[in-house]
């Protein structure tokens, strides 16, 4: 559950915007501020069933989105990528040369 909880919650970053209000709202509602569906359901005068089956729509259409366009993938492998750039300038490069090129990686890793 864990696991699909953080793929949930990487996914949202990315296409949040794309969901439609009642959906975007009810998933950030229970995955990011770990409501129940009861509370949501209280809070918004539905039924337990209702938020239920937007949170559901929504975790499909954020997994379809991700098929598609995949930008969480390939934002992990930038990542990765980044990552071994780093421990290669920390094993080769000295003084102002190791400098420069660990600025550059994070103007490259704050573009995402």
């Amino acid at each position: 559950m864990l696991e699909k909880t953080n793929q949930v919650n990487l996914l949202f970053d990315f296409y949040a915007p794309l969901l439609k209000g009642k959906q975007r709202e009810y998933l950030e509602l229970y995955y990011l501020d770990d409501l129940s569906l009861g509370e949501i359901a209280e809070m918004h005068e539905v039924s337990r069933q209702a938020v239920y089956d937007h949170i559901k729509r929504a975790e499909r259409q954020l997994f379809e989105y991700e098929e598609k366009l995949l930008l969480a993938a390939k934002h992990e492998q930038r990542q990765a990528l980044l990552e071994r750039i780093r421990r290669i300038v920390e094993e080769l490069a000295d003084g102002e040369a190791r400098e420069e090129l660990q600025a550059l990686l994070h103007q490259l890793s704050e573009m995402d």
